[in-house]
């Protein structure tokens, strides 16, 4: 039952980033230029909920579900997160979409994303096997 729950979650969550045009590379492409508030927009309403809910279960300690969390504090390094923000910027820009984008617009027939989302699962699991010989 909580599968379908999640999985309807997770339709809305698409069919409200489609309608809205959050998937939209031209959209995404006027963000990068300066030329339209309206991802902005998007991004700060995702941010006026998610950081406030994450505040509270950070608080409660505990999952919806009741079971115990735990959020590991985050080392301050600015160099890691420029680097870390240029990369995902360059692949957001050059891709036109960033990672849930990307599965809506499969979901919307844009087959080309598939090779995005096969492309984003590999360089995942190369960052697993490297990870440990990477500076962090």
């Amino acid at each position: 039952m909580r599968t379908l729950i999640y999985l309807g979650l997770g339709l809305i969550f698409g069919v409200a980033m489609y309608k809205g045009e959050a998937a939209s590379w031209f959209r995404i492409f006027e963000m990068f230029n300066f030329d339209s508030f309206h991802m902005y927009g998007f991004i700060a309403s995702a941010l006026l909920v998610g950081l406030p809910a994450t505040q509270w279960l950070k608080r409660r300690g505990r999952d919806i579900d009741g079971k115990p969390i735990y959020i590991a504090p985050k080392r301050r390094s600015i160099a890691r997160y420029l680097f870390g923000g240029i990369l995902f910027g360059l692949g957001w820009a050059l891709v036109g979409a960033c990672p849930a984008p990307i599965f809506v617009l499969i979901g919307a027939g844009v087959k080309a994303m598939l090779v995005v989302a096969i492309s984003a699962v590999l360089g995942t699991y190369l960052y697993g096997l490297l990870r440990n010989k990477l500076l962090h």
